[in-house]
């Protein structure tokens, strides 16, 4: 501030230098006198040289036209896809597409299809027209075709004419496919709804394979397992029949080279036993969809409403004003200032009013609880007694996407709706699964397995005493407590388990001092020692969790006991935050996804059994651990004896796999 203020009334340090008696305060006129030399060199330093002896045509560094055929190539190759739409120019045509051919017309058409059925392997490239969702690469206003390849030079798109629709094209694919020795394709679950491959046990879905190669990604395209795997680069401005062409090119070309690099991982007996046979099981779940009581939804939505508007007018009334509860910056005026409440959080926009911060405050301010209370009815409100509702089909039936593409873990995801999601720890959201009931003459019949990943932690980590409780069928949560807390065994308190339960199911996931003290509302003191306590009681699985860890980090990857490779990019991070988040992945994703593994191959092994006996109970949702199937009356015993079957003995343990079984009229009951 004083150089400044010198230089502010000076102008300049040789001016300030020649009234150097006349500076304010003394020490300021003494040092500039005393180290002239170092201000001198200091401003000589600071100074940009300005006449450099350079020579140079300034009128050379003028920006010519970027948006070239060249630039394009290289910002088509590094994927900089908001930019390629302010080009003019498109990339060079690869070779492939001299081999090309676009058929129009019935009889030119029979020729191919009849070709393609007596070819060994078919790759099949199916767009989905955008308004009929149909397996076509047309654009809304004219339907398109599907394109096939049998080899380097027999790619083929097949037009939809006059003479020859659509729905003839999809027909004929179905006996192409029918009759087809290898099938592959792109996304095969979703065209399935319009044809059926004859050889189930020899299909090909590269966007499985590319999945499982890399389970990081947001999605998984042909274009990718294109460049990625071919080095071809599809140009986007393409007709929908060359894109097409190349589909069906990339599910032929890049097979060998996907199933050798599944190979190379260990990966390719996931793929071919577990990942392959699960799109099919997923498909019948999806066609079979689940029955939902509209009538009974939407009274539940109403019940919903009633206490809304209850809860709305008590909030207001405490308050003394009518606001926005959704609001964050309102509510967040409303409790720490208005209000006054202590342990708000501001941030630049406004007091923070997440969950975490308001489940603090709930206990000693009932004002603050009502608000928690709303925002969960109004989420049961919107997302499931609303949101189902526009799910529920002409059938009366939701069918519901399991995708097996989108975690990193392995686990089945659930979409349009999400079926996972449905709320079990309260009473209210329990209530929704009252809505969901088996047809008549059915029953359903609920299978859960009973801390499958506890039981997959005492496999993996080898550890004795885990081993040994587990086989002698003691209650895993009361031994953990009375080891824990040093409490006989018959003395433990209910407290004590479920302190010992949150502890038991934490260190699955990696869980810190911090996060089980704010689970258990204890000290971070008393949870490190609970930890600490812990891993002297199962000694194995700390041995376990940090040979997790030091593999990740050697690696770059962890692996499930059926070779599910899950990379771990953030334990090279330089941030101590995602290191640690990495460190949690490495000891959590060898458990749960090896329990997710074990989980799809029960589906399998349950979705082939009521096949194969030809019974007309049917599997229709997946929810983590659990498997539900709408069983018909007369073959109840039977579904039962096969989920216990097919679930305890998916995987050979060192501990038993159990299973929790009921029946009921709704899956409120069944559950």
């Amino acid at each position: 501030k004083t150089a400044s203020k010198i230089i502010a009334a000076y102008h300049s340090i040789e001016n300030a230098y020649e009234h150097a008696d006349e500076l304010k305060p003394p020490r300021a006129s003494k040092a500039l006198k005393e180290h002239w030399d170092m201000a001198v060199m200091s401003k000589t330093l600071a100074t940009i040289c300005v006449d450099a002896d350079i020579e140079y045509d300034i009128s050379q560094a003028k920006i010519e036209n970027i948006f070239t055929q060249e630039a394009y190539t290289l910002f088509q190759r590094l994927q900089f896809k908001n930019l390629l739409g302010k080009f003019d120019v498109t990339g060079p045509a690869n070779a492939v597409e001299d081999h090309f051919r676009i058929i129009r017309g019935r009889e030119p058409a029979e020729e191919i299809f009849d070709r393609a059925s007596r070819a060994g392997e078919v790759g099949a490239a199916i767009f989905k027209d955008t308004e009929n969702v149909l397996p076509l690469f047309a654009s809304q206003a004219q339907a398109g075709g599907v394109a096939l390849c049998f080899g380097e030079e027999e790619i083929f798109c097949i037009c939809a004419e006059e003479d020859l629709t659509a729905e003839e094209i999809l027909e004929k694919l179905g006996e192409t496919a029918a009759r087809a020795g290898s099938f592959s394709m792109f996304g095969l679950k979703e065209a399935m709804s319009f044809f059926t491959p004859g050889n189930r046990e020899n299909c090909f879905d590269g966007i499985i394979a590319a999945y499982l190669l890399n389970p990081l990604k947001s999605d998984y395209t042909f274009e990718d397992v294109a460049r990625e795997q071919l080095s071809l680069l599809v140009e986007d401005k393409a007709e929908d029949q060359v894109k097409a062409c190349y589909e069906a090119y990339t599910a032929w070309k890049a097979r060998p080279l996907l199933l050798e690099k599944l190979q190379e991982t260990g990966m390719l007996s996931l793929f071919e036993e577990i990942e392959m046979p699960l799109v099919f099981a997923l498909f019948d779940m999806e066609q079979n969809g689940v029955k939902v009581e509209a009538a009974e939804l939407k009274e539940y939505g109403d019940r919903l409403a009633v206490q809304i508007e209850k809860l709305e007018k008590e909030i207001y009334e405490e308050s003394g004003e009518v606001f926005n509860i959704n609001s964050p910056k309102q509510l967040g005026v409303i409790l720490f200032e208005k209000m006054g409440l202590k342990g708000g959080k501001k941030t630049k926009t406004g007091y923070s009013t997440a969950a975490d911060v308001l489940e603090k405050l709930a206990p000693e301010h009932p004002f603050v609880a009502k608000i928690l209370e709303y925002r969960q009815l109004a989420k049961l409100k919107s997302t499931y007694a609303d949101g189902l509702a526009a799910f529920i089909g002409e059938d009366g039936r939701i069918h519901g996407k399991f995708n097996q593409t989108i975690t990193a873990t392995g686990r089945i995801s659930s979409t349009e709706p999400n079926l996972q999601n449905i709320p079990v720890r309260m009473e209210l959201g329990r209530l929704i699964r009252k809505v969901f009931v088996p047809e008549d003459g059915y029953v359903f019949v609920d299978a859960d397995y009973s801390q499958i990943e506890l039981r997959v932690l005492a496999h993996c980590s080898g550890d004795r005493q885990l081993i040994e409780a587990y086989q002698e069928e003691k209650d895993i949560h009361r031994i953990t407590a009375s080891q824990v807390f040093h409490t006989p065994f018959d003395q433990v308190t209910d407290l004590q388990r479920r302190n010992a339960k949150a502890v038991n199911f934490g260190i699955v996931y990696g869980i810190s001092s911090f996060g089980l003290s704010q689970d258990l509302s204890i000290t971070r003191k008393e949870a490190s020692q609970y930890i600490e306590q812990y891993f002297k009681t199962y000694p194995g699985i700390k041995v376990f969790l940090d040979n997790a860890v030091a593999q990740a980090k050697e690696m770059g990857y962890v692996t499930t006991l059926f070779g599910r490779r899950r990379p771990v990019p953030e334990l090279s991070s330089s941030n101590f935050a995602q290191r640690s988040f990495g460190e949690r992945v490495a000891m959590n994703s060898p458990i749960q996804g090896t329990a997710a593994d074990i989980m799809k191959i029960a589906m399998i092994g349950v979705e082939r059994r009521l096949k194969e006996n030809h019974m007309r109970s049917r599997l229709v949702l997946q929810v983590h651990d659990e498997l539900l199937v709408e069983a018909h009356e007369t073959e109840i015993e039977e579904v039962k004896k096969i989920l216990k079957d097919e679930m305890e003995h998916a995987a050979s343990l060192e501990v038993p796999l159990e299973v929790d079984m009921h029946t009921g009229m709704s899956w409120y009951e069944a559950k």
